[in-house]
């Protein structure tokens, strides 16, 4: 049973921080060097001290304990207010894509932590250590979560969505437009019966992360770490608990986006070998490359065909053309996958690209990858990086669908990491829920 919690936000006092929307950043994963400079100039209070801080003068620890430092000192000078009241939070995020204007509707709640083999929080991709050393470093150095695990829900008869509609129609308590986070709308849904009728239709249902995996698993950890050093736990503190956002499966705003393999140092003779190594495996065609539009090229050939048969783009192993692989026969590259994975996941075209055409025919063993391999889930850019020579070759990938996500965590099994990417990121800094 998924226990869903109000809980009571920390955000942005208004009176202080007049512009919120200047405050507000992406998530730490998305973050690079040179935005994160920008984000720490862009305002005194952007959430960039909290949630990933530059190094300055010294590395490691440090910057957890200025961040932690920072995030007392904004609660005690007022810049950061508690809500007076437990909410579970109404939030509608505008986006623009491809020209198109998307609403995404969500939740912001917290559920309670269970563990995995509870099968009441399902995941659907592997995940790194680093990141989830660094998450949780943050989780005790602050004892907050700074920005909500992304999670996806199934709204049958759409009780919940009717109960949203009512609440939508009183006066949102955040309302602010990014030019990069985009148009946020946050209500605090306080009433007893609401909340009471939101959180009884979600606890039969299970839960489905869509992104914060790493989150998830620092809060887990957080969590055992806190019980195992205390000898009176009720099961009902906070650190039981981490902040959420809930999206439905079947909301028009819930955009999945691929995420597109680039590589480079690849040697000479591996490449020249590429092609004559795919052709057992693949039917292989060509397409002359219209360099005026080759994106929008790539992107049509890749919706082409018969959605079940494994498919994808190459960009660079011929200059003239783009080369659209099919899979013949998925038996013969079944077995050459590791007997772990279930069928549905070896299935997945990133399963396929990721375990045979990457690390069999190219060799890129997962120490290889961290300087041969990028992410990237712009088809556009993934291809104009390959044409300005910055990587070899581009695996274009075709969007994972909520659906495919929801049947593999069903089955227990993970799919690869960087499968799937969810548009836009949730920002941070609209809501800070406390451990403490």
């Amino acid at each position: 049973m998924a226990d869903i919690h109000p809980f009571r936000g920390i955000r942005y006092n208004q009176g202080l921080v007049k512009d919120p929307s200047s405050a507000i950043c992406p998530p730490y994963d998305i973050i690079g060097p040179a935005m994160a400079e920008e984000l720490h100039h862009q305002s005194e209070y952007n959430f960039i001290r909290l949630e990933l801080w530059i190094p300055q003068e010294t590395d490691g620890d440090d910057k957890y304990t200025r961040s932690a430092a920072t995030l007392e000192q904004w609660l005690k000078q007022g810049v950061l207010k508690m809500d007076e009241a437990p909410a579970i939070y109404l939030h509608d995020c505008y986006f623009t894509y491809n020209g198109k204007e998307y609403r995404r509707r969500g939740m912001i709640a917290c559920i309670r932590l269970e563990e995995w083999e509870k099968m009441v929080v399902r995941p659907h991709e592997d995940t790194l250590g680093v990141p989830k050393a660094d998450r949780l470093k943050l989780l005790w150095a602050l004892q907050a979560n700074t920005s909500p695990v992304f999670v996806m829900y199934e709204d049958r008869g759409q009780q919940i969505s009717s109960l949203l509609a009512l609440e939508e129609q009183k006066q949102p308590i955040i309302s602010l437009s990014s030019a990069t986070e985009g148009r946020h709308n946050i209500w605090a849904i306080t009433e007893p019966e609401v909340v009471g009728k939101i959180c009884a239709n979600l606890a039969p249902k299970p839960l489905y992360i869509a992104d914060g995996h790493h989150r998830y698993t620092s809060a887990l950890n957080y969590r055992r770490e806190r019980m195992g050093g205390s000898s009176s736990v009720s099961g009902e503190e906070e650190f039981n608990f981490v902040m959420t956002t809930l999206v439905d499966f079947s909301d028009p705003g819930l955009l999945l986006l691929a995420t597109h393999r680039l590589v480079r140092g690849i040697p000479e003779a591996t490449l020249n070998e590429l092609r004559t190594n795919l052709e057992p495996l693949f039917e292989i065609e060509e397409v002359p490359l219209d360099t005026s539009g080759v994106w929008q090229q790539a992107d049509d050939l890749l919706s082409r065909g018969n959605a079940e048969q494994a498919r994808f783009v190459l960009v660079g192993l011929s200059p003239e053309s783009l080369i659209v692989l099919k899979l013949r026969d998925f038996s013969a590259v079944s077995q050459m996958m590791s007997a772990s994975q279930g069928e549905l996941t070896k299935r997945l075209d990133v399963s396929i690209l990721d375990n045979i055409i990457l690390e069999e025919l190219l060799g890129l063993t997962d120490e290889k990858q961290k300087t041969s391999l990028a992410f990237n889930h712009d088809l556009q850019d993934s291809v104009k990086r390959v044409l300005n020579g910055e990587y070899q070759l581009a695996f274009l990938l075709r969007p994972i669908k909520a659906g495919t996500i929801k049947a593999v965590a069903d089955t227990g099994d993970r799919m690869p990491r960087k499968s799937t990417y969810f548009y836009p990121k949730m920002p941070s800094g609209l809501l800070i829920h406390r451990l403490v």
